[in-house]
């Protein structure tokens, strides 16, 4: 559990990609720096969070080596990242009651900062806001944000009613802090998805891992 006054938060590593611009396949389980993107991310997250899991659809087991629950969407039909935040929600009412925050992370960010959590946690509270989103430089990042276990029943509302998609037309109906991160000497939030990305992050890699 957390040692300090921030909320318990679960993180939500989102792996429903299917990695189309690089030939298919999973993209979390694509090496960079000798590493898969996904045990980055989970080594990034885990000491930030009370708890992770892993929202993919198909075959859970392909993820079996990492040790996390592994949870399907919830609304049928690939409905995007909302359907995974949405799943998350749900599983965090039905297994772990005592937590109020997710946070949900895409799983081709190989280099997330290491006070994600904190960062959104402090702005939402210090902007008593309903949830919060993470950018650096000029741009958002809305897959990675930080969301209300509260909020699922009005997500689940937009998603299978409404038909929304697109994360920023859901946030848009509330208060949301926004954080932002320095690009220098990386962006955190670099993601890796084409082949050519995945080049370039092997040389970032060197860089952040003596971060």
């Amino acid at each position: 559990m957390m040692t300090d006054d921030r909320p318990s938060t679960l993180g939500v590593l989102l792996a429903g990609g299917l990695a189309r611009r690089m030939g298919g396949g999973d993209k979390p389980m694509k090496t960079i720096g000798g590493r898969t993107i996904l045990e980055r991310v989970i080594t990034r997250l885990a000491p930030q969070c009370d708890g992770l899991i892993l929202n993919a659809n198909g075959d859970p087991s392909r993820f079996a080596s990492f040790g996390l629950p592994v949870v399907a969407d919830t609304v049928e039909g690939f409905a995007g990242p909302l359907a995974g935040v949405l799943a998350a929600l749900d599983w965090a009412a039905a297994h772990r009651p005592d937590i109020e925050w997710v946070l949900s992370t895409a799983t081709d960010c190989p280099f997330l900062p290491r006070n994600l959590v904190a960062r959104l946690q402090q702005a939402r509270i210090e902007e008593q806001a309903q949830l919060a989103v993470a950018s650096s430089g000029d741009q958002t990042h809305p897959v990675i944000g930080l969301w209300n276990v509260a909020l699922r029943g009005e997500l689940r509302h937009a998603l299978v009613v409404e038909d929304i998609r697109k994360i920023d037309r859901w946030t848009a109906r509330y208060k949301l802090a926004t954080v932002n991160w320095p690009v220098v000497p990386l962006d955190p939030f670099f993601n890796a998805n084409t082949v050519e990305d995945i080049a370039e992050a092997d040389q970032l890699a060197a860089l952040d891992d003596r971060a």
